[in-house]
């Protein structure tokens, strides 16, 4: 992912919107120390990641919550930073014990969704550096897709779904395998993300 150095500034308005006005409570003026205040928060899977204020209330976020905030506080100051959504392949490489996970369902990578800014010809990852069970960055994605920020997680679950049908299950490394299989593998993945988590 980019630097946040190649990220636009911008003060943050008395007159703004509602995550505007909650970054100002903070005492933080620009959408710079804005990133950075999300960013330095503890990574951790929030309670409801479908309120878009479980982020303060919380003091901490994943990659769903950290990039949906930043984003809506992009979309009030009409600058050009959105949150895309990407499915990448989870392996042993990503995640300590993601290979035990595909050797189990004999699967070469288990389809997970990832998400992250975009910006011009630029990506961010929030979430980089954080605790977050993973051993890197993620840096190539199956298929991206530029939502709303605070995309729900069922309309996030729907189009992961869709990419699965459309560009996993029909390559060849995923010959023979059914979606009930990518969706069982799936869910001990986040289960494994979730333990990383918690340690």
């Amino acid at each position: 992912m980019d630097s946040y150095d190649l990220l636009p500034d911008a003060p943050i308005p008395s007159n703004g919107g509602e995550i505007s006005k909650k970054f100002l409570e903070l005492g933080i003026t620009s959408l710079k120390n804005a990133i950075l205040y999300v960013h330095n928060l503890e990574y951790g899977y929030n309670a409801d990641m479908d309120n878009k204020w479980i982020l303060f209330k919380e003091k901490k976020g994943s990659c769903t919550t950290k990039h949906g905030v930043i984003a809506s506080l992009a979309q009030e100051l009409t600058i050009s930073i959105h949150k895309y959504v990407g499915v990448y392949k989870f392996t042993e490489n990503v995640c300590k014990g993601a290979g035990s996970i595909t050797k189990k369902y004999n699967i070469p990578y288990i389809p997970m969704v990832h998400c992250f800014l975009g910006y011009s010809d630029y990506q961010f990852d929030l979430t980089e550096g954080n605790l977050n069970g993973k051993e890197h960055s993620i840096e190539e994605f199956i298929e991206t897709k530029q939502v709303n920020p605070f995309i729900t997680r069922k309309e996030e679950y729907n189009w992961y779904k869709q990419v699965v049908r459309a560009k996993v299950l029909s390559s060849p490394e995923m010959k023979g395998v059914s979606q009930r299989i990518i969706l069982k593998a799936r869910e001990e993945a986040i289960d494994l993300l979730h333990r990383k988590i918690k340690k």
